[in-house]
């Protein structure tokens, strides 16, 4: 036996729903036997075809509904972008400067370069998890807390038109420094991976705006030729290296690779502000 129809639920197919009621209506116990199933085969694909109708309606109207949203959150397009975030420091603005930590030991002088930036510009700190080994947010003078990591990535996305952490960081920043650079990091730059917070927030660089990488590793991967080939990537995008110095490294061995003084790297970051 069919169920009950609704002609008001259905619109689109009404006259095969009275068609249908009235088939049952003519022959009250045939309709038990199949007498009436040619109706309800029509009305079947009938509403096959609404349920696609109402499907599309309802892609529309959500559609519209977010594009109605992010126009009453009033969100930036491209052009209106081009402030603060593409743009040269404001002359009534201390510079945004973006210091990214990945793994080394040379994270720590990182404390000490920052207190360094603090002095001349507004100081926000990211580190990958390997960084974390050798720096804490307590390690960081107050101007360049907290310490952002890949935990906070999404953590304030909830809904389309909310913010993205990499994102909002590349927006923000007038320059960034990568301090110490790692071998490993280096590596996922040269070749575009975007596995935690600061490959992403690379990888969303916008190369007009200055990007500073000062390496910090072992003097046989420094010399080794694959960072041959990935500095001459690097530097291809536009990509600033202070180069590393010569020293008596962590692991006990003298030689180059060791990363240039946090004097040297805040010198360098003062010029790609046009603060020198």
């Amino acid at each position: 036996m069919h169920p009950p129809l609704h002609v008001h639920k259905h619109p689109h197919c009404k006259e095969l729903i009275l068609a249908l009621q009235k088939c049952h209506e003519d022959h009250p116990y045939a309709k038990f036997w199949g007498k009436c199933n040619q109706q309800k085969w029509d009305l079947d694909r009938c509403f096959r075809e609404e349920k696609k109708i109402n499907a599309a309606l309802n892609r529309r109207q959500t559609q519209a509904a977010v594009l109605e949203r992010l126009d009453s959150n009033a969100a930036p397009t491209v052009s209106q972008r081009q402030d603060s975030f593409n743009s040269p420091p404001a002359a009534n603005r201390r510079p945004h400067v973006l210091l990214a930590v990945s793994g080394s030991v040379a994270a720590i002088k990182v404390p000490e370069l920052a207190l360094m930036l603090a002095s001349f510009a507004d100081v926000r700190t990211i580190a990958t998890q390997a960084a974390r080994h050798f720096l804490s947010d307590n390690d960081l003078p107050v101007a360049a807390r907290p310490l952002h990591g890949d935990e906070e990535e999404w953590k304030a996305w909830r809904h389309i038109g909310d913010p993205v952490m990499h994102i909002e960081l590349r927006r923000w920043a007038d320059v960034m420094v990568i301090a110490p650079l790692s071998a490993n990091t280096m590596a996922k730059l040269a070749h575009g991976l975007s596995d935690n917070l600061l490959t992403c927030v690379v990888r969303a660089w916008d190369f007009n705006k200055p990007l500073l990488v000062a390496p910090a590793m072992n003097t046989y991967m420094w010399e080794s030729p694959f960072t041959t080939q990935h500095i001459n990537v690097l530097t291809t995008l536009g990509v600033k290296v202070i180069p590393p110095v010569s020293k008596k490294l962590a692991c006990g061995d003298v030689g180059g690779g060791a990363m240039a003084s946090p004097e040297d790297i805040a010198a360098h970051i003062r010029a790609a502000v046009n603060l020198a």
